[in-house]
């Protein structure tokens, strides 16, 4: 069997990590509420654990996933962001999400150009796509802020989303983070 260790990555304020069970409660949290439908909430407790242990299925099965971000001023659980594969996506999509309390402070435009710099330089998916529901103004704002652009109308599971395609990363530009070996 391969084992896959999921890289940590850090950058100005926060880190990159794997899943963790301290996550969870957070995680409840988020998809008990009407916030989450736009990324497949809302759930309850299992689902919300099996959205959990899936994100570590991810990473052995494909060697990327969804990072979970810690704010390193607090040491506090803030949301999540990286890529999904899985079967109903065209290719693979950069997503992320964050936690109420963390919103307005800039970390989700600092996590997403961690990840997707990373992603470029170790996984070579290199300008993917991001499904943006309709009603998220902010992910279409914060898209925009990334340099993403409106690409075309698409389906994701069912339901109609924007797509949304990054800019390709100048690979020979020095990277954007860290990588840490430990976790």
């Amino acid at each position: 069997m391969t084992t896959y260790t999921i890289p940590s990555i850090e950058t100005d304020r926060l880190i990159l990590r794997a899943p963790q069970q301290d996550d969870l409660p957070g995680m409840i949290s988020f998809f008990a509420t009407e916030r989450s439908h736009m990324v497949g909430g809302p759930k309850d407790a299992l689902e919300s654990w099996s959205s959990l242990t899936n994100r570590l299925g991810h990473w052995a099965l494909k060697g990327y996933g969804l990072w979970h971000l810690t704010e390193k001023a607090s040491d506090t659980f803030v949301g999540w962001v990286g890529i999904i594969d899985a079967p109903g996506w065209d290719e693979p999509e950069l997503g992320w999400t964050l936690l109420h309390e963390a919103e307005g402070k800039g970390l989700a435009f600092e996590a997403v150009l961690a990840a997707r710099d990373h992603v470029a330089r170790n996984q070579g998916l290199n300008g993917v796509i991001s499904y943006i529901a309709h009603a998220n103004g902010r992910s279409r704002a914060l898209a925009e802020r990334l340099g993403a652009r409106y690409e075309r109308e698409g389906e994701l599971l069912g339901k109609r989303a924007e797509i949304w395609r990054h800019p390709k990363i100048d690979l020979s530009e020095p990277a954007l983070s860290t990588e840490r070996t430990s976790q």
